[in-house]
């Protein structure tokens, strides 16, 4: 019997996972459906018999990786989540797959295969497992290529905005700008941010709301915005951006980095 744990603060989410791992017609037992951070900790310092997690991400007292640097579980852990930030942390712990939400059971599918390369190599013993996922963790990759500049078209030339001189980027009104260190708009030809997103990279560039991606070298300081949000100071702009309630405990945790 395979025993899972999800983690999860959103009842639509935890329904849909228990659905997915129906349809896989194997041998499955949930153990536990816990929704934050500190529920979490309590139960993996007292039951490490597990032998998959599914985590979110964003729950309600706070983040994830929270969980797992308190207490890590002795088993591989899948990750789904509406935030695609997080990425290089999920698989700097136990994580094996990055499920970006929403996701179809296909996507799901693949996930749960990949586990099961793990499961059945060590069915009887987590700590065989563990070494396997850390020696597979641990091997060089090819990193994803980031960068460097943006070509700028105009109406009558292309000029280049080098990726160093981009205090933040700012989507409105379905464009992308990015906000030089002169304060000057440049208009992108990415249709999105998320696609900006993932062109840059993350050690230096955090979306901290719907519509702005910060570059944490131009980050002057922080306060208190309300209860869970922060005004940011940039060292080259007047104006404080706000990051958003979802984003405000990943950003403080990156920012710190």
């Amino acid at each position: 019997m395979i025993k899972v744990v999800i983690i999860e603060d959103e009842l639509l989410a935890v329904k849909k996972l228990r659905r997915f791992l129906e349809q896989l017609n194997e041998p499955i037992t949930v153990l536990a459906e816990l929704h934050s951070v500190e529920e979490a900790i309590n139960f993996f310092k007292v039951d490490n018999e597990v032998d998959l997690v599914f985590s979110d991400i964003e729950l309600m007292d706070g983040n994830a990786f929270e969980i797992y640097k308190e207490v890590m579980p002795h088993c591989p852990i899948i990750f789904a989540t509406a935030y695609n930030q997080f990425l290089m942390d999920a698989f700097e712990t136990n994580g094996i797959a990055y499920l970006l939400k929403p996701f179809s059971f296909e996507r799901f599918e693949k996930a749960w295969h990949k586990f099961k390369l793990f499961y059945q190599s060590a069915p009887q013993s987590n700590n065989l497992m563990i070494e396997k996922l850390s020696a597979l963790l641990g091997q060089p990759s090819v990193k994803k290529p980031y960068r460097n500049r943006f070509a700028i078209n105009t109406a009558n030339r292309t000029y280049f905005l080098e990726i160093a001189d981009v205090v933040f980027f700012n989507a409105e009104e379905g464009v992308v700008f990015a906000i030089d260190t002169q304060g000057k708009n440049h208009l992108l030809t990415q249709a999105t941010l998320k696609q900006v997103e993932e062109e840059v990279d993350p050690k230096l560039f955090f979306r901290i709301n719907r519509a702005q991606l910060v570059h944490k070298v131009y980050v002057e300081e922080t306060e208190r915005y309300n209860k869970n949000a922060l005004a940011i100071k940039l060292k080259t702009h007047h104006q404080f951006l706000i990051t958003s309630q979802s984003s405000t405990a990943a950003f403080k945790d990156w920012i710190e980095k």
